[in-house]
């Protein structure tokens, strides 16, 4: 590739950028590997999600950013090899998350309710972590999952 088409290629990925370019759920198919989520929120009560998997260091860094819009079942979760404190932000996320940090064991160690979009406030675990799952913002008031809440979660076939 020459200097000069490098260039046009910078030149039109910042263009996307800068003109709100957004992704839609079938490009996030294609980047991300799918499973399904379970969190048993009372005796009576499990919620399931489809989820887009960010296991890579790639795809935490791409997370749910330039996303306009997410189904109500819908959510992201990031799978780490080994737990830590884990910290994120909401640069160039456009939609409000609530931000649920996860423990090895699959217990629910800390929520985040109602991020600020477009923000670069640090949200932070409180403890050292594996998981965290982005999901709409209000949905664990709603469906009134909290802490110490356990999830369930498997790699869809084929993905």
């Amino acid at each position: 590739m020459t200097h000069a088409a490098s260039r046009v290629g910078v030149t039109v990925t910042l263009a996307l950028l800068l003109s709100g370019q957004s992704y839609t759920a079938s490009e996030l198919d294609a980047a991300f590997g799918k499973g399904t989520l379970i969190i048993s929120a009372s005796k009576n009560a499990c919620y399931r999600f489809n989820v887009w998997l960010a296991v890579s260091n790639k795809q935490h860094s791409r997370g749910l950013m330039h996303v306009r819009n997410m189904a109500a079942d819908a959510g992201m979760l990031f799978v780490y090899t080994a737990p830590d404190r884990r910290s994120m932000w909401m640069k160039n996320t456009y939609i409000p998350l609530d931000m649920l940090f996860i423990r090895d064991d699959g217990t629910i160690s800390s929520l985040v309710s109602q991020t600020e979009p477009l923000s670069l406030r640090s949200i932070s675990s409180i403890e050292p972590v594996t998981f965290v799952l982005e999901l709409n913002a209000g949905v664990t008031d709603r469906l009134k999952i909290v802490a110490g809440n356990p999830v369930v979660w498997s790699q869809d076939p084929g993905d």
